[in-house]
């Protein structure tokens, strides 16, 4: 499962993305389980701000999470609610350490 470098990793049985370099995590938005690429990573990150105010926890989140992931303008509500209370759930010590 690998590449020769100038094409990045890929599976060499599918050419799909590996298993191991699947970061993708799901959560529940308004209703529905929604996959978002690099959620641990993002939540860590944010962490490390040290951020107390709810509304500026959001805005961080999502800024991080737009890098890596489409978010509907008219479901913006929804994401923001659901990413705050996936962060304010996180353990940065359980989550597993994976790299940008």
């Amino acid at each position: 499962m690998n590449g020769d470098g100038k094409d990045g990793v890929y599976c060499t049985i599918c050419g799909g993305i590996p298993p191991d370099q699947i970061k993708i995590k799901k959560i529940v938005i308004d209703g529905k389980e929604t996959g978002i690429d690099r959620l641990d990573w993002i939540l860590r990150d944010v962490a490390r701000l040290h951020l107390t105010n709810d509304e500026q926890i959001s805005d961080e989140l999502v800024k991080r999470v737009r890098q890596f992931n489409y978010i509907q303008t008219r479901k913006m509500k929804e994401y923001r609610e659901a990413l705050l209370r996936e962060f304010k759930m996180f353990e940065p010590d359980e989550a597993p350490v994976e790299e940008q």
